[in-house]
Order: C-alpha cells, then structure tokens, then sequence
C-alpha cells in the first residue's frame, strides 16, 4: 500500500480518525473497511499505555492502514518504544521550538540519521529475518513524524520547526492553541486565523503536509479549503455517540 509520507506528499490528502476509547480488537480493520487511510491512538489524554498500544499495533499488521500514535510528550522511551511496537507514526504534542523537534526526530530514526535503539527480529519488522541496513533505510524513510503546533511559543517557532529534516507533518491542536493565547475555544479569533495561515504557509513553503482533527464535515471541509491536506476526522467515541443520538432521536420521532 501506498505510505502516508506519499499520500500527503506534492499536496495530496490522506484521511483517517482518532481513537481515544475503542482499542477494541477490530478497530483498524473497520476504520480500514470505512475507507480511512490512518488512525491516531491516543496515549496523551485516553489513559492508553504501552501494553495496550502493542496489542493495537498487532490488531493492525499486515493492513493497509497506516497506525500513528500521539505519544504523551517528547521523550524517547515514548518514542522509541511505541514505534519498537510497530507504529508507522508518531504524532508529538506541544512541539515548541526547532532544538524539540531536532530531538524528535533523533528519537525515531536510526543512525546515522538519529539515535534510535535497535532491536530487530521484534514487533516493528514483523518479527522477520533480513539484512539489517535495508531495515534501518525502510524505518528511516517510512516512519512519519507529526509535530503539533498547539502553543504560543510553538506558534511563533513554526517556520523552524516546520525547516526542520524529518518532520513530516504540522498539526494544529486547535483548543491547545486557543488556550494558550487566552483565547480558550475562540476559533474565529484573529489570533487563532493567523496562527492557523502561519502553519499553513510554513509547512507549504517547506514541504511538509498541514493536518487538523476535524470533529464534524463542516470543519473538515473549512480546514481542507484553507490547505489542510492530512485529515483526522472526529474521534471514535464521539462519532459513535453522534450516529447513536441520531438513530435514537429519529425512532423516537416516529
């Protein structure tokens, strides 16, 4: 199957969702047969830990579906690890500064691009036998890295973080960001519009792809039209409660 770094490469869009409270065993494969191309596991605010996110990971092999996982901060274990359980992504919350992502990026490669740990013959390789160095090239090239630009600071560095090797995407965490510049859930704000153009034109200017979780199709279709071309649409619970609501309120009007 075709990797999300092509998928979004030269503009082009990839689509999937964010999962925060179904790690249920068939999740990937129904996202995957919903026409999703990716989907967020959640450890930063779902209470997700590693043993969870391996069993996700397992749940997932050998579909084509691409499993990212927002890691709860920029430290390596959280990196290295979640990738060592055969994510194919990483997305970083709070990336702030160009040194930040410089370490992100350091944290998910293998030398001589960074310093990730090795093991081989585990999770991430499929458990498989094969040369080594061709392993070490395929994770350094495929893996996504996806840094959420969600603050004031990480909004006045984006064009640095956005100039940095490695990093593939610019997230926009929108209610993070909005808190920061004590605008909390004003997303018409002018602040928050520039902010938004800024992360846009940055990740334009240096190749990168621009992603927003989208909780509705307005938004999505809002966010596309401002040039966001990598696409989280709702989370699980919410777009279960939502259809649920739906179907209800409708018997219920009978």
């Amino acid at each position: 199957m075709p990797s999300i770094r092509d998928m979004i490469a030269d503009g082009g869009r990839a689509f999937g969702t964010m999962i925060f409270e179904f790690y249920v065993p068939g999740i990937a494969q129904l996202s995957l047969a919903a026409g999703a191309d990716f989907l967020v596991y959640d450890m930063e605010h779902a209470g997700a830990g590693i043993d969870t996110i391996k069993q996700q990971m397992a749940y997932a092999r050998g579909l084509a579906i691409t499993p990212i996982i927002r890691v709860p901060n920029s430290e390596y274990h959280f990196i290295a690890r979640t990738l060592d359980c055969g994510a194919k992504g990483i997305m970083v919350p709070m990336v702030e500064t160009p040194e930040q992502a410089q370490a992100i990026v350091q944290a998910a490669k293998y030398p001589p691009v960074g310093r990730r740990g090795a093991a081989f013959g585990v999770a991430h390789d499929d458990y498989s036998a094969g040369a080594v160095a061709d392993k070490i090239a395929a994770a350094n090239r495929d893996t996504l890295l996806i840094a959420q630009i969600e603050s004031g600071l990480g909004a006045r560095n984006v064009e640095a973080i956005a100039a940095t090797p490695g990093i593939d995407v610019l997230w926009l965490g929108h209610f993070d960001l909005t808190n920061s510049l004590g605008i909390p859930g004003q997303f018409e704000h002018p602040d928050y519009l520039r902010v938004r153009a800024d992360i846009v034109a940055a990740a334009r200017k240096h190749g990168k792809a621009a992603g927003f979780m989208a909780a509705d199709e307005a938004w999505a279709r809002a966010y596309l039209a401002h040039g966001f071309n990598m696409i989280a649409y709702g989370l699980d619970h919410h777009l279960f409660q939502r259809a649920l609501a739906d179907g209800l309120a409708a018997l219920r009007s009978k």
